[in-house]
């Protein structure tokens, strides 16, 4: 199915801080009219990093997520700064959140969550040859950084506080490049 639905018109019916809700109205293919709401996306990307330790061990961080109102461990992430690149992104929050450097980053793919209403692409990347590298950041409190076993990842993910869907999709994409790589088919 190739023909897209026609968006006959859209609105904002809300706006926060954060966020800006649309009304869209669509016609498809067979004449069928329906209205959508959806998060519109913003001009800033997101990146979420994956950084690696050695081939088994991953950074991940402990930070309040309001939305969930608990702590939950994910990989470091933010938006990208008007500006920067995708790497350049990574790098920032990478120190940022986890006081780690990269010796070299690898795009893994983008991400969305709930593409039924919300357009936002979470862009992936593979930081290795880490080095000991911080900058201050946005946080309104420290994060805590606590290493995880992608050998162990049935286990990481059984833990309460690993619900992230973007992270567990990276830290699946993660591990089989890293199996790829071990058997040389990457």
């Amino acid at each position: 199915m190739s023909n897209k639905p026609a968006i006959l018109d859209r609105r904002v019916v809300a706006r926060s801080r954060l966020f800006t809700i649309e009304e869209v109205d669509l016609r498809f293919a067979g004449g069928a009219t329906a209205c959508f709401e959806r998060l519109a996306t913003t001009d800033r990307g997101i990146v979420m990093v994956a950084p690696l330790l050695d081939a088994d061990t991953v950074v991940l961080v402990r930070e309040y997520a309001a939305g969930t109102d608990r702590y939950e461990l994910t990989l470091p992430k933010g938006l990208v700064d008007p500006g920067e690149d995708l790497f350049a992104a990574a790098e920032r929050e990478l120190r940022e959140e986890a006081g780690f450097g990269a010796g070299s980053c690898q795009y893994l793919g983008g991400l969305t969550v709930a593409p039924g209403y919300n357009g936002q692409t979470t862009d992936t990347v593979l930081a290795r040859d880490l080095f000991p590298a911080s900058l201050p950041g946005d946080e309104p409190e420290p994060l805590t950084v606590v290493y995880g076993s992608l050998a162990g990842l049935d286990v990481l993910l059984d833990r309460e506080d690993v619900t992230d869907a973007r992270t567990i999709a990276t830290l699946y994409r993660v591990r089989d490049r890293i199996n790829r790589e071990r058997h040389g088919h990457d």
